[in-house]
């Protein structure tokens, strides 16, 4: 055993890589001590590297500078360990390990480098601060999961290239440094040294690039690409992110459906091993709006919003009627089996509803003979059992409507009802769930501009049934862009391009652009 006093120890195997069928094997070892326990003159040591663990053992008492050396051992040493494959003894094996049924008894060992104590543990379970991670990020990215995570992003990387070449796409790179164009967010600008006072940007999508690759009539492009956003931080925003970026030409929407489904479920297939049943489901932006309250929803549970303004409308209870006389919504949702919630968690679901800026929560039990709660009595019969048809409700289910006649609305009722899932903790049907958000309005209404702005882009093609209220009523105007939504998360977008002039110089004067 020595400092790297003699010849470098240079690795035969990983430390993942050693099985039984290697027994009787010589081999060297490279690695960080990620454990070592002393048992009695003898001391094991738990060798990692990305690739594994492997136990290595040596015998302290057949050599004094051996003993000398392991004494100064520590997690995080970096060691070249030389021995033999051995089986482990009866009672020591570990399954946990997939090398657990082996171990190296070392003839001769290298400390490569030493290490102080590291600011944190890299087995613990616990969170680390991420500030602490990210000052000490090479120590960080040792840790299991984080390696776990690099090695899941290279074989979504492999997967989706293979993919995008089987279907005939080209791999193409478009240029960091372009022009600044109008996007979502702001831009980062790199000085010019060449042209003094003047700013190249970085691009927030190769969106002018892939342009020209369509013109130049390359039909499929393809490029895995860094885009950059100069905008706040959220849990699902950064100033730089990687995105799979594609075009192509003469296609409709259905040949655009066809093929990310065909990525994502051969992606799911060979990196996670699920399988993914396709096509994906698909629903208008109106449709998750009014089921769902938000633009991408989860559907992995089963709690649609149902709108009884219909019902309401008629009855005699006056917050329901006088609400949709205002041109408001009375909408509920149904939580199966829930009819015993008590008077404590209604009323923190009220406080929750009022914070959303809601007026109020209205409750129901179902029973056999119809809906029981406050607000029963100001309902008639026939009015109680239409509720109860309408939202699909039985026997011990809990039924909670909100009126509101507020046009945020649709966002009130899908926070309501993620805080529902997550305070009674409804299980999931799916582990995942893939959908697409179809039919996004052309444009909305900007209060402070007093005009009507792009809801994605200038260039985004109307649904051609409502040309004619591009002039009459642009905010009635629906358009051929699409979401890709996992999980409630939006996971890509994209949209059919205008192509022909008459209607994007339409479009141009339904934004008062000049043209």
């Amino acid at each position: 055993m020595d400092k790297m006093q003699g010849t470098f120890l240079k690795r035969t195997h990983n430390c993942g890589e050693l099985r039984k069928k290697d027994i009787g094997k010589a081999v060297i070892l490279n690695g960080w001590v990620d454990n070592w326990r002393d048992h009695g003159g003898v001391r094991f040591i738990d060798l990692r590297d990305r690739y594994g663990v492997t136990q290595v053992v040596f015998d302290l008492s057949k050599d004094a500078y051996a003993h000398g050396i392991a004494k100064e051992l520590r997690r995080e040493f970096v060691l070249a360990a030389k021995g033999e494959v051995e089986p482990r003894p009866e009672g020591m094996v570990n399954l946990k390990l997939e090398t657990g049924e082996i171990e190296i008894r070392a003839s001769e060992i290298q400390i490569l480098n030493e290490s102080k104590p590291v600011p944190f543990s890299l087995t613990e379970t616990g969170e680390v601060a991420e500030e602490i991670r990210l000052k000490w990020r090479y120590i960080d990215l040792r840790r299991h999961s984080m390696q776990k995570i690099l090695q899941l992003r290279h074989s979504c990387y492999q997967s989706i290239r293979k993919y995008f070449n089987a279907q005939g796409f080209l791999e193409i790179e478009t240029p960091m440094l372009m022009k600044s164009t109008p996007e979502g967010a702001r831009d980062y600008l790199v000085p010019s040294r060449v042209f003094p006072g003047n700013f190249y940007a970085l691009p927030q999508s190769p969106q002018t690039y892939k342009q020209i690759l369509m013109v130049a009539g390359m039909d499929k492009y393809i490029q895995i690409v860094k885009c950059f956003r100069d905008e706040d931080l959220r849990a699902d925003r950064q100033p730089e992110f990687t995105q799979v970026d594609m075009e192509m030409a003469f296609v409709d929407e259905e040949d655009i459906y066809k093929t990310i489904d065909g990525m994502f479920a051969a992606l799911f297939d060979e990196v996670l091993n699920a399988k993914l049943s396709v096509p994906f489901f698909r629903m208008t932006y109106n449709e998750a709006m009014a089921q769902y309250g938000t633009d991408k929803p989860d559907l992995r549970w089963d709690v649609p919003i149902v709108n009884i303004s219909d019902i309401a409308e008629q009855s005699d209870f006056k917050l329901f009627s006088e609400t949709v006389k205002q041109g408001g919504k009375v909408c509920g949702l149904v939580l199966k089996g829930k009819a015993d919630i008590s008077r404590k968690v209604i009323d923190e679901l009220t406080e929750f509803t009022k914070n959303l800026g809601a007026n109020g929560l209205v409750t129901f039990k179902v029973a056999e003979d119809g809906l029981m709660g406050p607000a029963a009595k100001f309902l008639s019969g026939d009015h109680k059992n239409s509720i109860k048809g309408k939202m699909k409700a039985s026997s011990g289910d809990a039924i909670l409507i909100i009126a509101e006649t507020k046009k945020t609305y649709p966002n009130v009722l899908g926070s309501f009802r993620l805080e529902l899932i997550k305070r009674f903790k409804l299980p999931p049907k799916e582990k995942y769930s893939l959908l697409w958000v179809t039919e996004f309005p052309l444009f909305e209404y900007d209060e402070e501009a007093d005009q009507y702005v792009p809801t994605h882009h200038p260039f985004t093609s109307p649904v051609l049934e409502d040309l004619e209220y591009l002039t009459s009523d642009p905010g009635r105007v629906r358009s051929r862009a699409y979401d890709i939504v996992l999980n409630g998360y939006e996971l890509g977008s994209g949209s059919i391009r205008i192509h022909r002039r008459d209607i994007q110089e339409k479009v141009f004067e339904a934004l008062n652009i000049d043209r």
